[in-house]
């Protein structure tokens, strides 16, 4: 949910333009990363979870998608791209660490 937090504070300085394009994109991705993990970790298997899992991943790779192309646009700044890019690797370092946890144990 720290992810969350961050993508929403580097794109409220998005252009008004971006509001219903990057700036959109972006939070709804980060939304869908820790509520795919919670509904994956509601759900009764652990093949379940994984699933769930795995769509939290590419949620995360989305944001550093949007994150670089923000950048490129010059819509954030450095400072905030790094920020973003190390929340970003952590995360998906936690998410693919839990997925081999659950993997192990089915």
């Amino acid at each position: 949910m720290d992810l969350v937090m961050t993508v929403y504070d580097a794109t409220a300085g998005f252009p008004k333009e971006e509001v219903y394009g990057l700036t959109s994109q972006m939070r709804r991705a980060a939304v869908s990363i820790p509520s795919n993990i919670a509904e994956g970790q509601g759900r009764r298997t652990d093949r379940d979870f994984c699933h769930f899992l795995s769509i939290a991943h590419g949620s995360v790779r989305e944001v550093e998608t949007q994150t670089l192309i923000a950048h490129r646009l010059a819509d954030i700044t450095e400072e905030k791209t790094s920020a973003l890019l190390d929340s970003t690797s952590s995360v998906g370092r936690l998410i693919n660490g839990l997925a081999n946890s659950l993997s192990r144990r089915q």
